[in-house]
């Protein structure tokens, strides 16, 4: 399980490398929730801890959530879930939780509850039932936005970017 989820990491990040060349590009993880929401992680966001302290908090972790531990950002506790550890930033005023990703070599990636790609309800839904393990075909959110959906352990997956064309 752990190399198909290495595998399915490495052809994300070989798609997304002919994105870099593109205007603007970010990554989203979209989990689907009780009563068929969606919680909706930001590849990135204001609130960055680095790896030791997320390591320290990812094995602290309990399904009630652990006792707070003093980080870089203030006080924070991680909580073990069903869909992976979260860390609650307590003293934080945005940003406050972060979802733990990490592969089998040990690289951590931290998904943020805030950050700068906003998807309405109706463009998540798309991108879920699209979704595939090698990345589903271009999707065209709106005017200035296209994106790619991948299915992972963790959710959804989503690359989103602006082609040159649209940047302008």
């Amino acid at each position: 399980m752990i190399r198909v989820r290495s595998g399915i990491l490495a052809v994300v990040l070989l798609a997304l490398l002919p994105l870099a060349a593109l205007a603007e590009s970010t990554n989203l993880l979209i989990q689907l929730q009780a009563g068929g929401t969606y919680r909706i992680w930001h590849g990135e966001g204001p609130s960055v801890l680095d790896d030791d302290e997320v390591m320290l908090l990812y094995s602290l972790a309990e399904p009630q959530g652990s006792a707070p531990v003093a980080t870089a950002l203030g006080a924070a506790r991680a909580r073990s879930t069903a869909q992976g550890v979260v860390i609650e930033l307590l003293d934080a005023a945005t940003d406050k939780a972060l979802l733990v990703d990490h592969d089998a070599c040990g690289h951590i990636k931290t998904w943020h509850a805030e950050g700068g790609a906003p998807i309405s309800e109706e463009q998540a839904t798309d991108l879920v039932l699209a979704a595939v393990p090698g990345g589903s075909r271009r999707l065209v959110l709106d005017e200035q936005r296209h994106a790619k959906s991948f299915l992972t352990e963790l959710g959804v997956m989503v690359a989103i970017w602006r082609p040159l064309k649209a940047a302008r």
